[in-house]
């Protein structure tokens, strides 16, 4: 049975379309992709409108989401670092969860055959 991963990043919007393509390019074409808010050790930012000053603490985030077999996992976390990379604080965290079961609806089809 093949052991399979859900690669998770979190993102900044802007990157998203670059991470899409590059993940179609290397061969990873299914994904989903949520919009989510968020904050990291930069814990938001002090903006300034009409004269106050206000903090916006939860930042607007990409998530994406892929199920791969798990020996493709460095492989999807060079492509989606290196696309996502802007130097900047805020780009983002990968995360790599173990998947027990993936079950295709449409045909009952299991793990590797279901992705």
């Amino acid at each position: 049975m093949t052991k399979m991963c859900k690669v998770e990043a979190i993102i900044k919007p802007l990157k998203l379309h670059q991470v899409k393509d590059a993940l179609e390019e290397a061969g990873f074409p299914s994904l989903t992709v949520t919009d989510v808010k968020g904050r990291g050790q930069q814990k938001g930012i002090v903006q300034q409108w009409r004269g106050k000053k206000y903090c916006v603490d939860l930042l607007p985030k990409t998530k994406v989401e892929v199920v791969i077999p798990e020996e493709k996992v460095e492989e999807i976390i060079q492509v989606i670092q290196s696309t996502a990379f802007t130097g900047e604080i805020g780009d983002g965290k990968i995360f790599v969860i173990p998947i027990e079961a993936v079950v295709r609806i449409r045909t009952g089809e299991r793990n590797g055959d279901a992705l």
